[in-house]
């Protein structure tokens, strides 16, 4: 990502719309300001102190490493098994996150956007898998069940293209973020920071006025405990993403600065021409939070490491005592009389097959060490505490593919398992919020850069592909002209962003599937019954409900209107045999399928006389009485 546009921190505005010292400053950012701001960086991050060592120990539990907790420092040659089942748990509610990987669908909130709609809907995606996001809803779902929290950077990355810049969505570090203490919406934190570590030599090289300035600020940034021997204090320095934001009339706007040590290296506000907006139009820190569990006065939750380590911590004490004990009763130890009569060293040496005695040796030369084995209630505690860890993290066996005693029924275990997965479903619905809000800056990035069209591989309505142009000329803000001599001002184009599961699990891709046969089978999509079926839809309640009652809807008013034109094609036959003399109305009807003719009469003409039968029986009036006037006029007088 280009550090020039990563960085979205802004000094914010109290709640009575006050501005704080910073944005009282209207001149531009120098030395002086950054000085200020990284006082409040600081205190920012000693705020945030308790937090960053619990996101740090909760890696260590990820990684299977957290013996290094529990141990004490004397005993450093303890038996310390390590069992998975915390991380299993994990492990499963991050399958169920990509299961169910998020989809965006455009929705126009005025007619007259209906086609901007369609194309975000196809463009947005493409976006998305232009910037690998399937990788970063990984990351970013992997965070927030281990830490807590997973946040998204939405930023405008003039790198890309060469040079003509694109949107950048990437998963961030939340030790390398900072905001206001005590805030729940970042949006509402005075200033927020952005931290990432630079070499030295990097950072001349592209900012030549460094050169000679730089210092090791590294260590001011916690690290994770990592296997690699990482210097981070070394040659590297802290570059900082400053944002904030500045009451400006009756709208807030949002600058950056980015800075290292005290030198500025960039300032939106420095360049009001170029930026009289701010940074972004939008006015908001690029970045969204994803708690899994909320707490209050923080915009960070807790996950399940926070939830379940205490069950996972004795479930392995209680296994380092059971393997303790059957350690000491493979290998017992003995009681041995110092003036005994057995050579020690070569007892204690299994590869002497003789082993030396000095005279008569004595009963109590050598005594077993008698070890008791545990009782059962020990390993009865142990299971127990994995049972305890299953609960609280909602992991039960069914969630995982297995089965309880008596549901042998495939449906059955299906109910069961689609059931038990409430967790994760409650969790995916807050990622579909979170993605949402990625969507809608994305959406206000291309309104504000993609003044320059771009062109995009698009699937069409019929799963074909399509290579389409497109840019924010139709969602930019349109001048609604002059009436009666008062301009109407400037109309937003805003959409409503519905989220849809891309990707699906098996069992709700059966049941979907299940749902529409029983749909078929049940004559749903049989025309005629189409009254009928809207009637049963409004009592029932399931996804893509209102694209079904829109093609009942169709397919029944298609009917509808082939039928009133059925009606009028044999009505002009009708009427063409009263003239002609023929019976084509009611062969018409017959090859309808029965259709009654208009006014009456019947369609069945296998007794009339076209049909072998004789005429007049079963004849329709109206063609009767053609024909008997035919035969008056043509019979001799």
């Amino acid at each position: 990502m280009d550090n020039t546009m990563q960085s979205n921190m802004q000094p914010g505005v109290s709640p009575e719309g006050a501005v704080d010292g910073f944005q009282a400053l209207r001149k531009a950012i120098g030395p002086e300001q950054v000085r200020k701001a990284n006082q409040v960086f600081r205190d920012y991050k000693a705020g945030k102190k308790a937090l960053e060592e619990r996101v740090i120990q909760n890696e260590q539990w990820f990684k299977l490493r957290h013996w290094e907790y529990l141990r004490k420092q004397e005993d450093k040659d303890q038996v310390e098994p390590v069992s998975a089942w915390l991380f299993n748990s994990l492990a499963n509610k991050h399958a169920d996150a990509m299961d169910n990987f998020p989809s965006p669908n455009f929705l126009p909130r005025q007619k007259d956007d209906q086609e901007q709609a369609q194309m975000l809907s196809s463009i947005v995606p493409v976006i998305l898998q232009q910037n690998e996001f399937e990788e970063s809803y990984d990351t970013e779902a992997g965070d927030k069940f281990k830490e807590g929290t997973g946040v998204y950077g939405v930023f405008w990355d003039s790198s890309k293209l060469n040079g003509l810049g694109d949107i950048s969505v990437e998963p961030a570090d939340i030790l390398s973020l900072f905001w206001e203490p005590g805030v729940t919406d970042i949006q509402k934190s005075r200033n927020f920071f952005s931290v990432m570590l630079e070499d030295n030599d990097v950072l001349i090289a592209q900012y030549p006025q460094l050169d000679g300035k730089l210092g090791s600020t590294a260590s001011e940034l916690s690290q994770y405990i990592r296997e690699d021997n990482v210097d981070t204090n070394k040659n590297k320095s802290m570059v900082v993403d400053w944002y904030y934001k500045k009451r400006v009339g009756n709208r807030t706007v949002l600058h950056l600065c980015k800075y290292v040590g005290e030198e500025v290296l960039f300032a939106s506000e420095n360049e009001p021409d170029k930026y009289p907006d701010g940074w972004y139009e939008h006015g908001l820190y690029p970045f969204v939070f994803d708690p899994l569990f909320k707490v209050k006065g923080s915009p960070c939750g807790f996950g399940y490491i926070d939830v379940a380590k205490s069950a996972q911590e004795y479930i392995d004490r209680g296994n380092q005592g059971i393997m303790e004990n059957v350690l000491e009763n493979a290998s017992p130890r003995y009681f041995y009389r110092e003036d005994g009569a057995v050579n020690a060293k070569q007892f204690l040496d299994r590869k002497q097959k003789l082993v030396k005695v000095d005279g008569n040796m004595g009963q109590d030369s050598l005594l077993p060490i008698q070890s008791k084995p545990l009782p059962e209630s020990v390993i009865a505690v142990v299971n127990n505490k994995i049972e305890e860890l299953k609960e609280v993290t909602g992991n039960r066996d069914v969630s995982t593919g297995g089965t309880t005693a008596g549901a042998t029924a495939a449906s059955a275990i299906a109910a069961m398992q689609e059931a038990g997965s409430k967790l994760s479903r409650d969790s995916n619905k807050a990622s579909y919020r979170a993605f949402r809000k990625v969507c809608k800056m994305i959406t206000e990035l291309i309104r504000q850069f993609y003044e320059l069209p771009r062109y995009f591989r698009i699937l069409g309505a019929d799963g074909a592909e399509q290579f389409v142009k497109f840019s924010n000329q139709g969602i930019r803000p349109q001048h609604q002209g002059v009436v009666a001599g008062v301009d109407m001002g400037y109309r937003v184009p805003e959409f409503d962003i519905e989220i849809t599961a891309q990707k699906q699990s098996p069992y709700s891709k059966m049941a979907q599937n299940e749902m529409a046969l029983q749909f078929y089978g049940h004559g749903f999509f049989n025309p005629q019954l189409a009254d009928q079926a809207l009637a049963c839809l409004d009592m029932m309640d399931f996804d893509r409900k209102q694209f079904v009652a829109q093609k009942i809807a169709a397919n029944g008013g298609m009917y509808q209107q082939m039928m009133a034109m059925q009606q009028q094609m044999l009505m002009m036959a009708q009427r063409l045999d009263m003239h002609e003399g023929t019976n084509m109305a009611q062969q018409m009807a017959a090859s309808m399928g029965g259709v009654p003719l208009p006014g009456g009469g019947n369609a069945d003409l296998s007794q009339t006389e076209g049909l072998g039968g004789k005429a007049g029986i079963g004849e329709h009036h109206s063609t009767k009485n053609a024909r008997q006037r035919v035969a008056e006029s043509t019979a001799p007088t």
